[in-house]
């Protein structure tokens, strides 16, 4: 039966193909202030129309609260069998500099083994991965489904995570499967059980009334920049790792790990830069904070005079490990800020948003089903990976469904690129990935 299932999911991978093409051909962004509305609209109501080909019932729009459209709908399940959620997003990331990209972002093009274009990835291809199970199993699918495609994940705009606490009747599963990750490498069957949440805050700092000639007051005169700067330096050790006064900053991360010279790789580090911070890869990135500088005003390079700043303000990010209190650490990355201001500058912070982090229970029968299909389709087990990114989502649905079990996967891995110019999936994740979830499907249907 599973070489069955294998050979019809081959013979729907020019369909595949189809399906992403014409999906990706739409850029559906969702921000009018750079594309249509229009686009994402019809984007939501391709995914309609193939899901409904797919088998599904009643798939429609519905209107979330920030103005964007989730596709919902469902199959009924087989007497006594379990029903499965299944996730995706159909918004994308902007292209950014399309000069960047060696073909148009928004057409498919194959080259060297792998399909280009922005969304193939993140999260289109995902959507095609679920599309190919569907269509494989047919009319043979043995749980019940329940549907919700988003369209604004990539804004983080926050309409799927309103629109579902007063919509859980209509979206309750035993199983989520959250589609909007992926494997640890090509060929690495993988689910993420781990996301860090983040917290931004905007500092502002005030040392004189206006910026003052540099001959003529540089030296006592307090330099606004300088002194941001100074507190921004503050956030880190000497060998760049962060150090936020009352946040532990020394986890450390026992699932399947990164190979260093992978993730320079896959992170473009230069030749000669050293990573920062200490321990490995895994537990810099997915069990310890980490802190960005996003952002700073201050003058500009070209066209900027030989004045002392009278201000200065940056935008800081700091992701936040599960076991981590999201609020908790925005506070302490606040009080370090200003309790690192040299020269009683005056300092102003804006606490923007705080996403909380997420962490997967794994010992229950879905990924049990899930391990069996990934040895069946890779020859290998599953492994469990961290993720740096935040999926707000998945905090929502972790509270709204507190019995069922959410399962983190996809086609997405680190040369795809996500968000970046040229981003492509690997056609045999789509393949593999789409036999996994139809296997998935089939055995968790006869779980204990």
């Amino acid at each position: 039966m599973t070489d069955e299932l294998a050979r019809r999911i081959d013979g729907l991978m020019p369909r595949a193909w189809t399906d992403l093409a014409e999906l990706v051909a739409i850029p559906s962004v969702a921000d009018p202030r750079q594309y249509p509305p229009e686009k994402c609209r019809e984007a939501a109501e391709w995914v309609a129309d193939a899901f409904t080909g797919a088998g599904l019932r009643d798939v429609h729009l519905e209107e979330t609260p920030d103005g964007s459209h989730a596709v919902v709908g469902h199959r009924p399940p087989p007497p006594g069998a379990p029903t499965v959620l299944l996730y995706s997003h159909y918004d994308v990331q902007p292209p950014l500099d399309e000069a960047a990209w060696t073909s148009p972002p928004f057409r498919l093009t194959e080259r060297d083994g792998r399909w280009y274009g922005r969304g193939a990835a993140d999260c289109k291809g995902n959507i095609v991965m679920h599309l190919t199970a569907l269509r494989a199993l047919g009319e043979d699918v043995p749980v019940g489904l329940k549907l919700v495609v988003e369209g604004s994940e990539e804004q983080g705009t926050g309409g799927l995570e309103q629109y579902v606490p007063p919509h859980a009747g209509e979206l309750h599963a035993d199983a989520l499967l959250i589609c909007d990750t992926g494997n640890a490498a090509v060929g690495v069957p993988t689910a993420t059980t781990s996301l860090r949440g983040v917290v931004t805050v905007v500092v502002g700092v005030e040392a004189l009334t206006g910026d003052v000639h540099s001959g003529m007051f540089g030296g006592p005169a307090p330099d606004a920049l300088a002194a941001l700067i100074r507190m921004l330096d503050s956030l880190r050790d000497a060998d760049g790792g962060t150090r936020i006064e009352g946040l532990d900053c020394t986890g450390s991360w026992s699932g399947v790990g990164y190979d260093e010279g992978a993730f320079r790789t896959d992170a473009g580090v230069l030749d000669g830069v050293r990573l920062t911070g200490s321990g490995t890869v895994a537990d810099r990135l997915w069990a310890r904070p980490a802190v960005t500088v996003l952002g700073i005003d201050c003058p500009p390079v070209v066209g900027s005079a030989a004045a002392v700043p009278a201000t200065a303000r940056a935008r800081v990010s700091l992701r936040v490990p599960p076991g981590t209190d999201a609020r908790a650490a925005q506070d302490a990355l606040v009080a370090h800020l200003e309790a690192a201001a040299p020269w009683g500058v005056r300092v102003t912070t804006e606490r923007e948003s705080a996403g909380a982090p997420f962490r997967a229970g794994t010992g229950g029968p879905a990924y049990a089903a899930l391990d069996k299909a990934a040895q069946e389709v890779y020859g290998k087990p599953l492994s469990f990976l961290g993720q740096g990114g935040s999926i707000p989502l998945c905090n929502v649905l972790a509270t709204t469904f507190p019995a069922a079990e959410l399962v983190l996967m996809g086609v997405e891995e680190p040369r795809c690129l996500i968000h970046a110019p040229n981003e492509s999936v690997d056609p045999e994740e789509i393949r593999r990935m789409a036999h996994v979830e139809a296997l998935f499907l089939r055995h968790f249907a006869n779980s204990p």
